[in-house]
């Protein structure tokens, strides 16, 4: 009896051998599975006069061939992979909307500088001006082209959002269900459920794949998960989900938060890192909303430079010329849960000044905080007006609660808005508003000419001015609104200022010459306005006088182009180090086709051996009974 007890134990433990190597092989292709490996130890002996004699084997577990710090170094890769991916992809379709040779600002910007320089040369063709116009509203349809798209991207981000937050959720459903399971399990003999653990961390690193996430111990068989802000996801059998609605602040955003209490309460979006939301998050607050402003910035210091020369020039029919282009300007939108009355404005003085960043303003009661959101430096003011960065914040009307709060955008909506506002080609400005000439008895081999009007001009631009020689050096000036000097040094090639024109003075005049600057009367031929607004393809409009309205949005493209390829670079680093850290889990935990395939043969040949030991028991046990019959 004793050799058919330790035999039906070999077989008992055989058996069990292969079952698991059975199942190892039936899931060599499910997500997520550890190989199960049997452990297995010696009965107790029985002791005789002679020694302790064995009494077989028995199986003590099942276990999973399992390593926390392999597993937990994948869930991390796998979060870092998602945010690099994400945030390459977002990157790589903004770059290539503002790189385009093509869809891009850049050739429309060239296109019409190249036109206005056109028409300068020939401002009585009519041809030519139909061209500057075809220009200046092809130039603003890019403009809102880009912006529009850029927006739409936003929208998409929205929905990624919207995917993530269902994800966590979904997952982090599951694991309270698991957790629950694996308590009881854990309660009914302390042997683990392998399947349920695998499911559990599998879900784990779906998890991770959305968003950056901590894992801790309960104890008792559960797992607590929180995001890395705090917020907790699962603790014990219990889920707690995560809310995605659209932002008080910025109806345009879809934030996440905490939504349990029935009053929505946001998660800061910098502490929600890693993953494809942490990615979405970073793209849309450090790339999306910093290009979205840049590009408003570009149109808005383009359209104000353009609109204040060409409003001082003449038009063909001899009236003042308006704006070319419109659009609109700072927005301040209150955050929707203000108490308070307090109405803000807020308008662009420079753009030379202005940044491409949001502000948020806090009103504590007594002061106001505005927040650079883009660097988060802080400016307290007691009372507004202020300036600001280039722009003027206001109260408008009403009065501010305590709390209440509001978002600047000093020039994202400028890009979006712009639109071309002159079609009559004879309607652009080609001629300044003053002329001067010399008379006709000057002796003198002097000249004056008129460049350019400085806007905005004066009540006195067109008033005449005389300019008198009273000796070869020497001039006096005499005219409305010039305070008429008396003896001013005459230089060759000097600039003479007045009631907002400039020109040049220039030659050898003669004692007794006179010059005047006066209305322009015939300036169908005149090119005057029309070189100063080609000149302002090249002034320095931006960025505290270093950079053009060219410079300046060459500028973005470079830094997307940059941060793409930076994303991109980082995207392929990681999903080298993903690859490694899977590789290194695996091969702890990897199913091996031949490894089981062994395995089986050498369970096999137990099985068969313990059952030779039970029908050779069986046949001494048969020839003893024989003997005593």
């Amino acid at each position: 009896m004793t050799m058919i007890r330790t035999g039906l134990s070999g077989l008992n433990v055989a058996q069990a051998g292969l079952a698991a190597v059975s199942h190892n092989i039936a899931n060599v292709n499910t997500p997520g599975y550890s190989r199960q490996i049997t452990q297995q130890s010696t009965n107790l002996p029985q002791f005789t006069g002679a020694g302790y004699l064995g009494q077989g084997a028995h199986l003590d577990t099942v276990e999973r061939a399992y390593n926390q710090f392999l597993d937990m170094q994948a869930r991390e890769a796998q979060t870092q992979t998602s945010y690099f991916d994400t945030l390459s992809a977002q990157l790589a379709s903004v770059d290539q909307m503002f790189s385009d040779a093509t869809a891009g600002v850049s050739p429309a910007l060239t296109d019409y500088f190249k036109s206005i320089g056109s028409t300068a040369a020939n401002p009585a063709d009519g041809a030519a001006r139909q061209t500057m116009v075809a220009s200046g509203e092809a130039l603003a349809n890019r403009f809102r082209d880009v912006s529009s798209r850029l927006e739409s991207l936003r929208g998409g981000l929205n929905e990624q959002v919207r995917t993530s937050v269902e994800a966590i959720n979904a997952a982090a459903g599951q694991i309270a269900e698991l957790n629950h399971q694996l308590v009881l399990a854990a309660g009914r003999g302390g042997q683990p459920p392998n399947d349920l653990l695998d499911q559990r961390d599998f879900l784990l690193r779906e998890i991770g794949g959305e968003i950056r996430i901590s894992v801790s111990d309960m104890g008792n068989g559960a797992l607590g998960v929180s995001l890395s802000n705090g917020q907790p996801l699962v603790l014990d059998s219990m889920a707690f989900p995560v809310s995605a609605q659209l932002s008080a602040v910025d109806g345009a955003n879809l934030t996440v938060g905490d939504a349990r209490s029935g009053v929505f309460l946001p998660f800061g979006e910098s502490l929600l890192s890693g993953g494809r939301l942490g990615g979405v998050l970073a793209f849309r607050s450090q790339v999306l909303d910093i290009a979205q402003n840049s590009l408003g910035r570009v149109a808005g210091a383009l359209a104000t430079a353009q609109n204040a020369q060409h409003a001082v020039g003449q038009d063909r029919n001899g009236a003042r010329g308006g704006a070319l282009f419109s659009f609109d300007g700072a927005r301040v939108l209150p955050d929707t849960r203000n108490a308070g009355s307090g109405v803000l404005t807020a308008a662009v003085a420079s753009y030379d000044a202005v940044t491409t960043s949001d502000y948020q303003v806090d009103f504590d009661g007594s002061n106001y905080r505005v927040t650079r959101l883009a660097d988060k430096n802080q400016q307290v003011f007691a009372s507004l007006p202020q300036s600001i960065d280039g722009f003027v914040l206001t109260l408008a009307s009403g009065t501010p609660a305590i709390g209440d709060s509001f978002k600047v955008m000093p020039t994202r909506a400028a890009a979006a808005s712009l639109a071309a506002l002159i079609s009559d080609p004879a309607r652009i400005a080609a001629a300044l508003p003053v002329r001067a000439s010399a008379n006709a008895a000057n002796a003198g081999a002097a000249g004056l000419r008129v460049d350019a009007v400085t806007p905005p001009a004066g009540t006195n631009l067109t008033q005449p001015v005389t300019i008198t020689f009273t000796g070869p050096t020497t001039f006096n000036v005499s005219g409305t609104g010039t305070g008429n000097p008396v003896g001013l040094t005459y230089a060759p090639g000097m600039t003479v200022s007045y009631n907002g024109w400039n020109a040049t003075l220039q030659g050898k005049p003669a004692t007794g010459d006179v010059f005047s600057v006066g209305a322009n009367t015939n300036g169908s031929g005149d090119n005057g306005n029309l070189l100063a607004l080609s000149a302002l393809g090249d002034a320095r409009l931006i960025g505290n006088g270093t950079l053009s309205a060219g410079e300046a949005y060459a500028q973005v493209v470079s830094s997307v182009g940059n941060q793409a390829r930076t994303a991109a670079s980082s995207a392929k680093a990681q999903a080298i180090v993903l690859a490694e850290a899977k590789s290194a889990q695996q091969e702890v935990s990897g199913v091996n086709l031949d490894e089981e395939a062994a395995n089986l043969l050498k369970y096999q040949q137990a099985y068969q051996a313990a059952s030779r030991v039970i029908a050779i028991a069986n046949t001494l046990f048969g020839d003893i009974l024989s003997i005593m019959r």
